[in-house]
């Protein structure tokens, strides 16, 4: 048995914006993937990643009891594979913000879920936030609360867009410029990062008014503004506001950017050489970059390992 491909995603706009209702851009990143596999190695990762999906079974089974109209798997098979050795081979890193939980529950949907939503239908809004509450609710095994937006884009294999938590669609975005000298990239921050605990921290300071108000007034601003512009393909504006919220994530989500980073970050925004900024919940894993001159931004960051994910 080989399960078809899952692949990684990376969020371009509205990490912790879209808890708070602010628009986003979720696009696939097909250099990483994962499949369900059955073992024939038996080595340690392989026994390790089928120990999780025994534990992940377990948890589908109570959900499907908890929430039958919900969601319906097939169980005996699932647990069947999973005596057999089923496991998730991926090549997406994790704690790198970048949807391996995402990839491992799509493939497990598109696998043993009934009656389930095809890629190949007519794909309704109604169906969209659907299929988002569903893996909402899978995801949620791994991260404590997801917005089954990672699953949602490894499932589909598009871009989306979030115009709010319950108006989500397909989306077009600018086609890639072979030569272009704009890019956003991944930098490597060397650490892998915990989702769970840097989404405590954002909910912790929800609780204070001043931090709601930047959020609202600043954070969801310019993420809302990056979206329309880069949908657009307006690089001058979007690199205006790239560059705001880049300094509004360094003077108010310090704990989410590795302290290391700090000097760096600001570096970009003193020079225009590059902008940071986080690339799913922080705390390690990738930091996304974006930059106007690719050749610029690798001088000003030769120390470390870029991977360029787009090209305007």
């Amino acid at each position: 048995m080989h399960g078809p491909l899952f692949y990684s995603k990376i969020l371009l706009f509205g990490e912790y914006g879209i808890i708070k209702d602010s628009k986003g851009l979720s696009i696939p990143y097909n250099f990483y993937k994962g499949a369900l596999k059955l073992d024939k190695h038996h080595t340690i990762s392989t026994h390790k990643s089928n120990a999780g999906l025994r534990r992940f079974a377990e948890y589908l089974e109570n959900l499907q009891q908890e929430k039958p109209e919900m969601i319906s798997f097939d169980l005996e098979s699932l647990k069947a594979d999973v005596e057999a050795g089923l496991y998730f081979d991926s090549s997406i890193p994790q704690g790198y913000g970048v949807g391996s939980s995402g990839a491992l529950v799509a493939a497990v949907y598109d696998k043993y879920a009934n009656n389930k939503i095809t890629v190949l239908e007519n794909l309704t809004r109604d169906k969209l936030l659907q299929l988002k509450a569903i893996f909402s609710e899978m995801e949620s095994f791994f991260h404590g609360k997801s917005s089954g937006l990672d699953p949602l884009n490894s499932y589909l294999s598009l871009p989306i867009l979030i115009n709010s938590s319950d108006n989500i669609e397909p989306a077009g975005i600018p086609s890639q410029t072979a030569n272009g000298k704009g890019a956003v990239f991944l930098l490597d921050s060397g650490n892998t990062g915990e989702t769970a605990p840097m989404v405590q921290i954002f909910m912790e300071n929800m609780k204070q008014e001043g931090f709601r108000k930047m959020v609202k007034d600043q954070f969801v601003k310019h993420t809302d503004a990056c979206v329309e512009d880069f949908l657009l393909g307006d690089v001058k504006s979007l690199f205006g506001n790239i560059k705001q919220l880049s300094k509004v994530v360094l003077d108010n989500f310090k704990p989410m950017i590795p302290i290391e980073f700090h000097k760096l970050w600001k570096k970009g925004i003193d020079t225009n050489a590059y902008y940071l900024k986080l690339c799913g919940s922080g705390g390690g894993g990738y930091m996304l970059g974006f930059t106007e001159d690719i050749e610029k931004a690798k001088k000003a960051l030769k120390n470390y390992k870029l991977e360029v994910v787009y090209s305007f």
